[in-house]
């Protein structure tokens, strides 16, 4: 692997970079994951959906981020094929569960907002762990087809990855047999994997905004685009990046603009969402100070 071809002290600066935020995006998303188990006001369909997320953006990272702070250090980094296409396994399986996991966020908010007389009957707590079981579920299958294509490959040329993690089109890059049938395979399958998610997320917002639309004060629209707009936020990121990666044709574009683009969901966004989400979200701020007041009560 090639890494990030930038001189010595570029290298260092950005390994200084990616470990700070590798750990406050740890820190951050394990962080959310302890209160949403620990604090009773958090027992709600969404806040163990925001686990769940934060649950996927630890996989995410920790598949990747270690090993590209490696190659930061070294000049070039030696990976075996299988090793290579279990790195993409994961990634895809995270990638793909987060996109579902945006979607069944998205299904929450509508029908706490539109539905609300019905919203506690419909996301008792057996359909919510039903619902986020098919959905890690749907993750873990969702690149198996494309790994077992990718594994009947004749890597007989150019031995290295230009990128500082195995995505799927610097490893095909490598093969000297024809790569056709993967990449159609894999195009159509991260287009439904992207788009049908994003259509029911646009689904439940435009009915959102209906309803938000005929509340008769301002306050009461404000407060109710409040508790949905953290995960507006999360969205744009991660999908803006991700069509633009996965489903929009990529010919012309160079492996190191991918490198940058890649670099937004898989450093930018996993950092950013436990930020967006405490910063905007009242009860998990609250939460929060509970558990610190309790803790320093203990102690004292």
């Amino acid at each position: 692997m090639t890494g990030f071809e930038v001189s010595r002290t570029f290298k260092i600066l950005l390994f200084v970079v990616f470990l700070t935020t590798y750990m406050f995006t740890i820190s951050g998303n394990s962080l959310i994951i302890t209160l949403v188990f620990a604090c009773k006001q958090l027992n709600s369909p969404m806040y163990f959906f925001l686990s769940n997320l934060s649950v996927c953006e630890i996989l995410l990272t920790t598949n990747i981020i270690p090993n590209m702070l490696y190659l930061l250090i070294v000049d070039q980094g030696l990976i075996y094929v299988s090793t290579c296409l279990v790195q993409f396994y994961f990634f895809g399986t995270a990638a793909t569960t987060e996109c579902f996991l945006l979607a069944v966020m998205a299904y929450d908010r509508y029908l706490a907002i539109c539905s609300p007389l019905h919203y506690t009957s419909i996301m008792d707590q057996r359909f919510c762990v039903g619902l986020s079981s098919c959905v890690w579920v749907m993750g873990l299958m969702a690149t198996i087809a494309t790994i077992i294509l990718m594994s009947r490959q004749q890597f007989c040329g150019p031995t290295e990855i230009n990128h500082y993690f195995c995505d799927r089109e610097p490893i095909l890059s490598l093969s000297c047999s024809d790569t056709t049938e993967v990449r159609v395979e894999a195009l159509v399958f991260s287009f439904f994997i992207t788009l049908w998610p994003f259509v029911a997320i646009i689904w439940s917002y435009v009915k959102i905004i209906l309803t938000i639309l005929t509340m008769t004060t301002s306050k009461e629209r404000n407060k109710t685009f409040s508790t949905c707009s953290s995960h507006l936020i999360v969205v744009c990121m991660y999908y803006g990046t991700l069509i633009i990666m996965y489903v929009v044709p990529s010919s012309g574009q160079s492996f190191n603009v991918n490198k940058l683009l890649s670099l937004l969901y898989i450093v930018v966004t996993p950092l950013l969402n436990p930020i967006v989400y405490s910063l905007r979200n009242l009860e998990l701020r609250n939460a929060l100070k509970k558990c610190v007041s309790t803790i320093s009560n203990n102690m004292n």
